[in-house]
């Protein structure tokens, strides 16, 4: 069976809803379901000179077609001008195709870029999708980016680099490592995956000498789940992880904080990464691209992030039917 993918625009005025125009010009290998405002997507298409035409989800979509859940507006659209009146519709929109994952209803589910700021300012509490859909499902969860290359996954997300040390806990990193190599087997079918842990200090410390958490927090953690069986390579030194000759050697790496790990995998293929929620009980690939709002509606925009989104969803939605 195909897999059912719910598919999420986004930010409105961005280019989330132009690469899903250009998105619907192609035969998929799953089947898309949009739940966006139809107005927005059809003013996308007019924008660039593409046809869609929308469907009634279950029919059967050719190229120039797609299959969409309506979910209004309260603001008609200006591509390159968020505005937080449309702050709402964002948020349920991906409620709503997170819930249809929980119920059966959507077998995975694909994210567009959205604006923090306008969602904020529309009056909702908001710091990232990867956290609205952990709260909504009730779990824990690890961002994981990866392109063609490689995988990285964060100890910390989004924090100030201030706040990283107290963050990472024995409790948190065996968290995190115990979600990361869960998904690696049961999602990317890897049976015994290596992952490479980077330490938190310049040289992983260098024995002390440049700080302590590697001794008091890391190795030990390290340890701990190594006599469980977990293959876990570390703490590495991150100026020197990321070589090549070493890569070759891992199936992941779990970065100790954002800028020490996503910045070297945006350098190596930043148009086909994407951002990987592991931890959910469905799979949740997002672009690895922001709102653009200065490309929207000037068909420029590069599509290739969404692409490689929904090929990878649709891989992760057919690996858990197997497992």
């Amino acid at each position: 069976m195909r897999p059912r993918l719910a598919l999420i625009p986004g930010e409105p005025a961005g280019v989330g809803p132009e690469l899903c125009v250009r998105l619907a010009q192609c035969q998929q290998s799953c089947d898309l379901v949009a739940i966006a405002d139809p107005h927005t997507l059809l003013a996308a298409a007019r924008a660039l000179g593409l046809p869609l035409r929308l469907r009634d989800p279950g029919e059967h979509c050719l190229p120039g077609e797609l299959a969409l859940m309506a979910q209004a507006q309260a603001a008609p659209v200006e591509f390159g001008r968020a505005d937080p009146a449309n702050a709402r519709s964002v948020i349920d929109a991906l409620l709503r195709g997170a819930r249809g994952c929980l119920d059966g209803d959507f077998d995975g589910l694909v994210t567009g870029p959205v604006n923090k700021a306008s969602i904020n300012a529309g009056g909702i509490a908001y710091t990232g999708t990867t956290e609205l859909l952990a709260e909504q499902a009730g779990v824990q969860v690890v961002m994981m980016l990866a392109n063609p290359t490689l995988r990285v996954a964060l100890a910390t997300t989004h924090l100030p680099l201030r706040a990283v040390p107290d963050a990472i806990t024995p409790a948190s990193l065996t968290r995190t490592l115990c979600i990361l190599d869960n998904a690696l087997r049961r999602d990317f079918a890897l049976p015994a995956p290596r992952i490479a842990v980077l330490g938190l200090n310049p040289h992983a410390g260098e024995a002390g000498v440049l700080g302590d958490e590697e001794i008091q927090v890391i190795e030990p953690v390290l340890e701990s789940l190594r006599a469980e069986g977990m293959n876990l390579i570390g703490p590495l030194p991150a100026d020197t992880a990321f070589l090549p000759q070493k890569l070759s050697g891992f199936d992941a790496v779990l970065a100790m904080y954002h800028d020490q790990g996503l910045p070297v995998l945006k350098h190596g293929g930043f148009e086909q990464a994407v951002n990987i929620t592991l931890g959910l009980p469905y799979p949740r690939v997002a672009v690895d691209h922001g709102t653009a709002l200065e490309l929207a509606g000037k068909g420029v925009a590069d599509p290739s992030s969404l692409f490689a989104a929904v090929a990878l969803c649709a891989r992760l939605a057919q690996s858990r039917r197997r497992a």
